[in-house]
């Protein structure tokens, strides 16, 4: 390039690189590159106006170097100053000139392709299309033949490749989308050399995809199988045509790679082209051969069959080879041998082996039966099978693909069971719900894909039940198909559809020896099931029935025994008086039932477990939820035909209580703590993984009835308004206070008369009735303050002070768990006081309390507030029952507890009524507390029976009382310690 500046003459050429070095003279003398730079590339924006541009010394000449990536740009457009112009020029100026603007604006609209000399040296470059109608235009003959120019080829396809570049480096997201549709240009040269080689510039293009791949055939490598006489397999080089590709023409190789075969004549240019490297590529292909050749020309082994199957049609593929293999083998390479252990006929029938059948540990006969495909072998001609060393076998005319690793699984899994000693039902009620859930469930989303394919490839033991326990099954789970036992004649109640339900379902679950967990919401009867369960089995039993509850519902369990079934002898084994060694064997000849609490259970553990219980039954079977305590493990200790929990919570917290409970009912089902605790209970917990819930409710279901108060069929069968009464012991320390206030209150009576009598008495009922409620009301104490409260020992300590207090913090929690509201009613402001802040910390929610001292803004607020109904409403509302009783509507609630009775029916329906009335869209469960052995149970009975003191007298006041003798008294108040 000369340009004249007054008499400068500037001086360019191409560095292999692409690079422009450019330098001048003037007057004979060489010009500083800094002059030059300042000059040329004073409206050159991307170098910065020249700035950026280095300067080197080449010698005694200092030359400016204008980069690569700006070469095509600036050479296509040259912006000069005015005083500038071109006066001719050296060949790799004008070169330039006439080339820059076409390669420039060809790189700008696509018109490239990648370098195969580049890719087979290791790098990504790009090169121009000299197909492209754009680039035609150029005279490369005249351009190459310009002095200078034509050694400077190689710089100008370097600074095109850099414009090239720029457009796919420009952003990240035009980067991947080059990697995602040509992904073999980034993977470097992961063949050997001479494979890259042996592709001609247009097939290495068209294996990219960059190009269409216009030849009329495809070279292919078809496996052929053997004939039914032959055992040799073979492969052959096959030309398939591309419009008709079930069309395949044999050819053969020559040594120099030639190929002969019969094929279209139109196709011969192609193939004399491209066949010299075929041989050459497939020799690279498939480490270890020396020849391509071999492959074509020797039969195969059926060794070497499975290794071309599994592994070299693999290898052939990712090198850009189409592979034929037989119809059959992608279906055959899916097809996993399956283990199937086939239970015998007899199992669970009506008759004969059938009586072994007991409980999960009864173990029941089966055979082995291997499956594969639509095979089914016994384990005989799996053995057969296994003998011939085969990994290919033509099996009942279809070829069967044996895998060593699937093979030995099977090989461990039948010697871990031996079919003589048969599985244990257990064992095979597991294997059928969870190889039923793991049809149901999708895959998860959790695995990653190492451990997906891991569990794809790992052989699962499945089980095959006969017709009889396939039934037993489908009956476990669907009570309301079971034909309805009768009720036994000595029950005094009349069971709901669904109760009686519930008894027929225990009753089946005993016929097999299966523990039965009865989870029934509250209110709905679990009792009066277990109660008719009781007096149908235990007619005929042997040994009586334990029943293990808190201690604060033992009386309670007295009282609805003694109520629907009074023909049952029940034996309280509870407290000081306790039988134990042959005094207590003794007593259980006759006995139906023996009532107990946890911690005596415990203490006693010794004494209870000489017996075979005929049922151990557990209410509140939340109490064992922790495995590891010396309760729970008291508990499992114990020996008993039949085990049944109720419990209207069976998980609290954690999956590891539900694991407790089934622990107990069939010890060993879900396996020990720990693998349960891997198995489901951190997956689902932590990773909300739904293939191991439905595992986990699979397995559960059989042994849980649990229905709600909500399910349609439940709701036809409830009253609107059901009334219970809860019956509860006092603890050791409201006794003894009982006790003493009833000898003081006697032993005044023979020195008072008169008023001071009558008021004597009224104190003491109020004394007794704040007893029953919880000794702080009458010791006067401080309330724990709210730092002991929130302590959880301190707290609990506390409300076992008191039995109804524990009872109603077990039962709220209940219904809460269940998003259902409640009312508390009592007569006492220091009890409503107790009740709201107990609840308040054992809850960790808001509790209203509303009393006589309440405003009426503080009131309308507060009742605003419960009536909102929405997820921010409080859910507990203690009142006391004067300022609570009447004139509100509460019907957000639908649960009333009475925590302490009043003398007038009249007042405390009136108070149920806060919530039972217009508006009210549930059922209302009305829950009476009851101490018993106390005053409150004598009135309650009095009230119930109508006896010679007319209910109007009783109800209107408590003034009746003061008119009683003292041995009426006595009798009134006395404590009766039968409870």
């Amino acid at each position: 390039m000369i340009t004249k500046l007054h008499d400068m003459t500037i001086y360019t050429t191409l560095s292999a690189s692409g690079d422009a070095l450019i330098w001048g003279t003037q007057d004979g003398r060489d010009l500083p590159a800094e002059m030059l730079r300042k000059v040329l590339f004073a409206w050159h924006e991307p170098s910065y106006y020249g700035t950026t541009l280095d300067i080197q010394a080449a010698g005694e000449v200092s030359v400016a170097i204008l980069p690569v990536d700006m070469v095509l740009g600036f050479f296509a457009a040259p912006d000069f100053m005015d005083i500038l112009r071109w006066e001719g020029g050296n060949g790799t100026a004008n070169g330039l000139l006439a080339a820059a603007p076409i390669l420039y604006q060809a790189a700008k609209d696509g018109h490239y392709v990648p370098s195969y000399q580049a890719f087979r040296e290791g790098r990504l470059a790009w090169v121009w299309d000299t197909e492209s109608e754009e680039l035609q235009q150029l005279d490369w003959d005249t351009l190459q033949g310009r002095h200078g120019f034509d050694s400077e080829i190689a710089g100008l396809q370097a600074a095109f490749s850099a414009v090239v570049a720029a457009e796919h480096y420009k952003s990240e997201a035009s980067l991947a989308d080059l990697r995602r549709e040509y992904p073999a240009l980034f993977h470097g040269r992961k063949s050997a050399p001479s494979a890259i080689d042996a592709f001609t510039e247009e097939e290495w293009l068209q294996s990219l995809g960059w190009k269409p791949d216009t030849t009329p055939f495809r070279p292919a490598l078809q496996l052929l199988e053997p004939d039914e006489d032959d055992d040799d397999w073979r492969i052959r080089l096959v030309l398939q045509d591309k419009n008709e590709g079930a069309l395949v023409t044999p050819i053969r190789l020559s040594l120099d790679g030639q190929a002969s075969g019969t094929w279209d004549s139109s196709w011969s240019p192609s193939i004399k082209e491209r066949s010299p490297g075929w041989v050459t590529r497939l020799t690279e292909a498939l480490p270890g051969m020396h020849d391509g050749r071999e492959l074509l020309a020797e039969p195969l082994s059926n060794e070497a069959a499975w290794t071309f199957l599994t592994t070299d049609s693999l290898r052939l593929l990712e090198d850009g080879w189409n592979v034929m293999l037989p119809g059959w083998w992608e279906a055959a390479s899916k097809r996993k041998p399956r283990l199937r252990a086939k239970v015998s006929s007899e199992a669970g029938g009506s008759g004969g082996k059938a009586q072994s059948l007991f409980g999960l540990n009864a173990l029941v006969n089966f055979d082995w039966r291997i499956a594969i495909g639509d095979s089914d072998l016994s384990e005989a001609e799996f053995a057969a099978l296994l003998s011939r060393n085969d990994r290919l076998i033509r099996f009942r005319g279809q070829w069967v693909y044996l895998d060593p690793a699937l093979l030995e699984q099977i090989r461990r899994l039948m010697s871990s069971v031996n079919p003589e000693e048969g599985l244990s039902l257990q064992d095979i009620f597991q294997l059928h719900l969870l190889q039923a859930s793991e049809k149901d469930a999708s895959p998860s989303d959790s695995l990653t894909e190492e451990e997906a394919k891991a569990q794809d490839e790992r052989i699962q033991l499945e089980v095959e039940l006969n017709s009889h326990l396939l039934a037993l099954l489908h009956q476990l789970g669907s009570p309301s198909e079971l034909n309805l036992l009768d009720i036994p004649k000595g029950l005094q109640a009349e069971l709901r559809h669904y109760q009686k339900e519930g008894f027929t379902w225990l009753s089946f679950l005993r016929k097999f020896g299966l523990g039965a967990c009865l989870a029934d919401d509250m209110g709905l009867g679990k009792t009066v099931q277990f109660i008719t369960y009781l007096l149908h089995h235990q007619s005929e039993a042997e040994q009586p029935a334990l029943l293990i509850c808190p201690t604060s519902v033992l009386g309670n369990w007295q009282k609805e025994l003694a109520r629907f079934a009074p023909e049952l002898n029940v034996v309280l084994h509870y407290g000081k008086g306790r039988l134990s060694g042959e005094a207590f064997l003794s007593l259980l000849k006759g006995t139906d039932i023996v009532l107990t609490s946890y911690t005596t259970a415990l203490m006693d553990q010794e004494t209870l477990q000489e017996t075979v219980w005929s049922s151990l039954c557990l209410d509140e079977a939340q109490n064992i939820k922790n495995a590891q305590n010396k309760q729970s493990a008291a508990v499992r200790s114990l020996q008993a035909k039949h085990r049944i929990a109720l419990t209207g919570t069976p998980i609290e917290n954690r999956l590891s209580e539900l694991w407790s409970i089934y622990d107990f009912l069939n010890p060993g089902y879900l396996g020990n703590q720990r693998g349960f605790q891997h198995r489901f209970a951190n997956p689902i917990e932590k990773h909300q993984d739904e293939e191991r819930t439905i595992q986990l409710q699979k397995l559960v279901k059989p042994f849980m009835l649990r229905r709600k108060k909500k399910d349609p069929a439940i709701q036809l069968a409830l009253p609107d308004k059901q009334e219970m009464k809860v019956y509860i012991n006092l603890t050791p320390e409201q006794g003894a206070l009982y006790e003493q206030a009833v000898k003081n209150l006697m032993e005044r009576m023979q020195k008072l008369e008169g008023m001071e009598r009558k008021g004597a008495i009224l104190a003491a009922l109020t004394q007794l009735k704040q007893l029953c409620d919880h000794p702080l009301l009458l010791t006067k104490e401080a309330m724990l303050s709210e730092e002991s409260l929130l302590s959880e020992i301190s707290r609990e300590a506390f409300i076992l002070r008191s039995a109804k207090l524990e009872r109603i913090v077990a039962m709220v929690g209940e219904l809460r768990d269940e998003g259902e509201s409640c009312l508390i009613f009592t007569q006492y402001v220091g009890m409503g006081r107790i009740l709201a802040d107990v609840l308040r910390a054992q809850r960790h929610e808001p509790v209203l309390y509303l009393n006589g001292s309440t405003s009426k803004t503080e009131r309308d607020r507060m009742i605003d507030t419960f009536q909102a109904g929405d997820e921010n409403s409080p859910g507990i509302f203690v009142l006391s029952l004067k300022a609570g009783g009447v004139g509100l509507n509460l019907t957000a609630a639908n649960h009333v507890f009475h925590f302490d009775r009043w003398w007038n029916p009249a007042v405390e329906n009136q108070a149920t009524d806060r919530a039972y009335r217009m508006g009210q869209t549930r059922n209302v469960l009305v829950h009476k507390f009851i101490s018993l052995g106390t005053l409150e149970e004598r009135i309650d009975e009095m009230l119930e029976n109508k006896m010679s003191l007319s209910e109007n007298v009783i109800s209107t006041s408590e003034g009746w009382i003061t008119e009683l003798s003292n041995e009426e008294l006595s009798d009134l108040f006395a404590l009766r310690k039968s409870w």
